[in-house]
């Protein structure tokens, strides 16, 4: 088995491509083809639930269900369910940045008429295939279904803002309500089905092509969300589904004030009492979209930061010990190994690396922190143990170029000594550094391989404007830069194997 691999993190959201989004139609295949030429083992991609708040992949509406705005249009037309002539929209799309309120108006109009013809239409196999995939997801789809129908009934609010009978999910009131939001229930079952149909679709033809896919995971479901609504009794709330905490991080290399996410806390006492089966469920799930998965925010599971509910920053929280082993072995225990990748970074204590290590997870390297702290700093090379993951920088990171030009003129001298770079193109010269590493794996986001400044940069954690916008231009993965990226695969023996 091949030890050594290279790949390239972009969001699917960030492809070129008509409507104002990337989606996972063409420009995703094509992409699939770049990363072949380039000899690359690995696609990874943020998190693929419907998002939210900020228009984050991490604060999705639903730990399970897909986004409905990566819904490719044009495959639509292929399959009958749209013409040609409803894709002429008049709307004037970005090709460099995702504008969320006109991408989500304009596709959502366009699905719904696509399921008025399906609903209306002689479509025998398309339903059929749809009546089993509504069987086959039911546990989960018809509580996210009438989560999302209520949202449109209470003009998109979030459900904590609920009138009571709806907010603390009193049964006969949610059933006498059924009948009167059937269609738009309807609706976003069959943009489930959708998008679940177009992502095996690309995800088969990446696999087929060599190219497996490492998905994300998120530690915390978003407050404002269908697993929090269902069932409240798995977080740490009060008797009237208050939040009695929220999740973030403390005062780090990112912020002076911490990260306040405000994602609910899980209750793993409660948890533990059915031997972690909706975690046991989610991974399962997940491990069915993806190929690899990387957990976000790993520390959280050895100890988690707990900021009380109502704090305007993190300053406050206080360490609260996790589920640790107790968690990870009964998911193994269900599930056998698993393929995960443990997002380590931040403020890493003794305990998470023996959890990591206990289960042999590799963590992760970021080229971006190594130059800041001299010889001892565990993100340099020389440092590594194989069983790692290296980036030049995540989609929390600036871009290279970006990091660089802000960097002191100490820390530019270290960098460009340590990687032996004359400063022309030094992306590049830490993607070299990435993949000539011990790292079994090593991984560059889209932006390095092209070269781009801070204006590319996907996300700026704490803040919640601007972010997950950025879009590859069109034509930019060209023969060239694959052959580029091939050369340096070939070089350092991360190339894969036909």
């Amino acid at each position: 088995m091949q030890s050594r691999k290279a790949g390239i993190l972009l969001h699917p959201t960030s492809l070129p491509g008509k409507f104002g989004i990337g989606t996972i139609g063409a420009e995703a295949f094509a992409f699939v083809d770049f990363l072949v030429t380039a000899k690359q083992s690995y696609w990874q991609i943020l998190p693929l639930g419907p998002t939210g708040y900020g228009d984050s992949p991490y604060q999705c509406f639903s730990s399970k269900a897909g986004n409905p705005y990566l819904i490719d249009l044009e495959k639509l037309c292929d399959i009958h369910l749209l013409d040609k002539s409803d894709l002429e929209v008049h709307e004037e799309f970005s090709d460099q940045k995702v504008n969320y309120g006109i991408v989500i108006s304009t596709k959502l109009e366009l699905l719904k008429k696509a399921q008025q013809r399906f609903n209306s239409g002689d479509y025998n196999d398309l339903k059929n295939s749809f009546d089993l995939f509504i069987s086959e997801n039911n546990i989960w789809l018809e509580d996210y279904a009438l989560f999302m129908a209520l949202k449109e009934k209470f003009d998109n609010r979030p459900w904590y803002e609920w009138s009571d009978e709806y907010r603390l999910r009193n049964n006969e009131v949610l059933e006498n309500i059924k009948p009167e939001l059937g269609d738009t229930i309807h609706f976003h079952k069959f943009i489930q089905y959708i998008f679940s149909q177009q992502w095996f679709e690309l995800k088969q033809y990446a696999n087929n092509n060599g190219i497996e896919i490492i998905g994300d995971i998120p530690i915390y479901v978003a407050m404002d969300s269908s697993d929090t609504w269902v069932s409240p009794q798995l977080f740490q709330f009060d008797e009237n589904k208050n939040p009695l905490c929220v999740g973030g991080c403390p005062p780090d290399y990112f912020s002076e004030t911490g990260q306040l996410w405000g994602n609910p806390i899980f209750d793993y006492t409660e948890m533990e009492k059915d031997n972690f089966s909706w975690w046991i469920d989610r991974i399962k799930t997940t491990l069915k979209l993806y190929d690899l998965v990387r957990v976000d925010h790993f520390r959280g599971f050895a100890g988690y930061w707990r900021i009380p509910y109502g704090d305007e920053n993190a300053i406050n929280g206080e360490w609260i010990t996790g589920p640790g082993a107790k968690l990870f072995t009964a998911i193994k225990n269900a599930l056998g190994e698993i393929p995960i990748i443990a997002e380590d970074l931040g403020l890493i204590t003794p305990d998470v690396l023996e959890l990591r290590d206990a289960f042999n997870l590799p963590g992760m390297k970021v080229l971006q922190f190594a130059f800041d702290s001299g010889e001892a700093n565990d993100y340099l090379p020389h440092n590594y143990e194989k069983n790692c993951v290296v980036y030049t920088g995540t989609h929390d990171n600036e871009t290279v170029n970006g990091w660089f030009e802000n960097a002191t003129e100490s820390d530019k001298k270290y960098v460009l000594d340590y990687i032996n770079s004359d400063g022309e193109n030094v992306s590049w010269d830490l993607i070299k550094s990435a993949w000539g590493s011990v790292a079994n794996t090593a991984i560059a986001p889209m932006q390095d391989v092209l070269g781009l400044g801070a204006d590319a940069r996907m996300n700026l954690p704490g803040s919640t404007v601007k972010n997950w916008e950025w879009r590859m231009e069109v034509g930019v993965t060209t023969d060239e830069l694959a052959k580029r990226l091939e050369h340096i695969t070939s070089l350092y023996g991360r190339k894969r194997e036909s």
